[in-house]
C-alpha cells in the first residue's frame, strides 16, 4: 500500500500496521537511524577539533572561522521542511542517498581548500545539506513506525547523535595530530558517505500514516499559539546551544587543558546527552512529555551558569555533563512533543518547519559569540550571552502546558 496515496487507510490496514509496531522491522529502523546519526553528527560536532588548526593555517578570526559551522547548522535546520516533505512523499531512501553524495563530496573537497571562504561552500553547505537529509527524515520514519513506546524508540534513535559526539571529537583530534586536518576530512568524507548509503538501503517508510490525535491542517498547526511558543523557544535556545561545540575546546585549552582533553569535553557533552536521550525518552512514555521537555530547557539554561563560573577543567566537565543531559532530553523529546500535541500526520515536514528556528539561532549564535570574544578579549561575556538566551528559551516554553491540557480534553 502506498501511504502517500492513501493517507487514511481502512481499519484492516490500520490493524495490520499496528501489529507491525514494536516488531523487529520497526526496531531495525531505530538501529539504522542510530548508526546514521552516529556517523553524521560525529563528523559535524568534531568541528571544534578542527577550529584552531584552521584558524592558524588561514590566519582567520574566530568569528569568520566559526561561521563555517554556523552555515552548516543553519542549512541543516532550514532545509528540514524540504527534506521532510520529500520523505513524506517519496520515502527516505532517495533523500538519504542524495545526502550521502553531497556530504561525502563536500568533506573531501574541504580537505583541498586554500582559502577559508571556500569552506563556507564545501563544508558549510555540503555538510548542512547532508545532515538535513539525515536527521528529519530518519526521525520522522522512526516516529511513524511506533505507536506504543514511541518516545523510547526516538530516544534510542537520537542517542546516536550523543554517541557520535562522544567518539567524533577525540577521534578527530587524534587523527589531526597524526595526519593533519586535511587528511582527516578525507577520511571523514568517505566514512560518512558509506554509512549514509548503507543505512539508506535498510530503512523503509512506515506502513501507514495515522495520527494519535485528530488531524488538523498543516497551516492551522503552524499558526497555532502552541506551535508558536515551540518555535520561539527553539530559536532562543539555538542562539546558545552551538556555542560550546565551537568554543569550549579553545576555552579549555586556554585554561591549561591539552588539545585532546579539550576536544574530549565535547565528547562528555555527547556522552551525557545519551543519558538524557535514553532516560528522558523512556520516562516520557510514562509521564507527560511536555513537562519533561520544559525541564530539559531549564537544565540547559542553568548549565551555562556553571560554564560562566568555571575556571578549571573539572568544573568544565561538570558543565559538559549537565548541558549534555539537558541537550539530550531536548533532542529526544522535541519530536515526541510535536506528535503528542499535533499527531504524526505530516510529522516530517512539521519537524522541518520547527527546526528552521534552530537554523536562524545557530546562524547568529557562534559568530556573535566570536565577535564578543574578539571585541572584549574574553570568553566570559560570550558565555553570559549564551546563559541569557538559554534561560529566555525556558521562559518562552512555560505557557505550553496549558495547551497540552486543552489537547487532552
Amino acid at each position: 500500500m502506498n501511504p502517500a496515496a492513501h493517507p487514511q487507510a481502512d481499519d484492516g490496514a490500520v490493524d495490520a500496521a499496528l501489529a507491525a509496531f514494536d516488531s523487529r522491522r520497526a526496531w531495525a529502523m531505530v538501529l539504522a537511524a542510530f548508526i546514521e546519526m552516529f556517523a553524521v553528527y560525529g563528523v559535524a560536532y568534531s568541528f571544534g577539533a578542527f577550529f584552531k588548526p584552521m584558524v592558524a593555517e588561514f590566519g582567520a578570526s574566530l568569528s569568520s572561522t566559526s561561521f563555517v559551522f554556523s552555515v552548516t547548522v543553519f542549512l541543516w535546520s532550514i532545509l528540514g521542511p524540504v527534506t521532510g516533505h520529500l520523505t513524506d512523499r517519496f520515502g527516505p531512501r532517495p533523500v538519504l542517498a542524495c545526502g550521502a553524495i553531497v556530504m561525502g563530496g563536500g568533506l573531501i573537497a574541504t580537505a583541498h581548500i586554500h582559502h577559508l571562504w571556500i569552506g563556507y561552500f564545501t563544508y558549510g553547505i555540503a555538510v548542512g545539506v547532508g545532515i538535513a537529509c539525515a536527521y528529519v527524515p530518519m526521525v520522522a520514519v522512526v516516529a511513524g513506525w511506533f505507536m506504543r513506546r514511541r518516545n523510547t524508540a526516538l530516544g534510542v534513535a537520537v542517542s546516536g547523535i550523543g554517541f557520535g559526539t562522544v567518539f567524533g571529537p577525540p577521534a578527530a583530534a587524534a587523527l589531526i595530530e597524526a595526519l593533519g586536518w586535511r587528511t582527516t576530512y578525507e577520511i571523514f568524507g568517505v566514512g560518512a558517505a558509506v554509512v549514509m548509503l548503507a543505512c539508506g538501503l535498510l530503512v523503509e517508510r512506515p506502513p501507514v500514516h495515522f495520527s494519535a490525535s485528530p488531524v488538523t491542517g498543516f497551516r492551522e498547526t503552524i499558526r497555532s499559539p502552541a506551535f508558536g511558543f515551540l518555535y520561539l523557544s527553539v530559536a532562543l535556545l539555538s542562539l546558545a546551544l552551538f556555542i560550546p561545540f565551537v568554543y569550549l575546546p579553545a576555552f579549555a585549552h586556554d585554561h591549561g587543558a591539552s588539545e585532546v582533553a579539550a576536544a574530549a569535553l565535547v565528547s562528555v557533552i555527547g556522552g551525557a546527552s545519551v543519558v538524557g536521550r535514553l532516560g528522558l525518552g523512556a520516562l516520557g512514555d510514562r509521564t507527560g512529555v511536555v513537562r519533561l521537555y520544559q525541564l530539559s530547557f531549564l537544565t540547559l539554561g542553568l548549565s551555562y551558569g556553571i560554564w560562566l563560573c568555571s575556571a578549571s577543567y573539572p568544573s568544565l566537565v561538570i558543565f559538559a555533563l549537565v548541558m549534555g543531559v539537558g541537550y539530550g532530553g531536548y533532542v529526544a523529546l522535541a519530536p515526541a512533543v510535536l506528535a503528542h500535541l499535533f499527531g504524526t500526520h505530516k510529522l516530517g515536514i512539521l519537524m522541518g518547519v520547527l527546526w528552521t528556528s534552530s537554523g536562524f539561532g545557530a546562524f547568529a549564535g557562534p559568530p556573535l559569540a566570536g565577535v564578543i570574544i574578539d571585541y572584549t578579549g574574553s570568553y566570559r561575556w560570550a558565555i553570559a550571552f549564551a546563559f541569557a538566551a538559554a534561560m529566555a528559551s525556558f521562559v518562552a516554553l512555560m505557557p505550553l502546558v496549558r495547551f497540552e491540557s486543552q489537547e487532552s480534553r
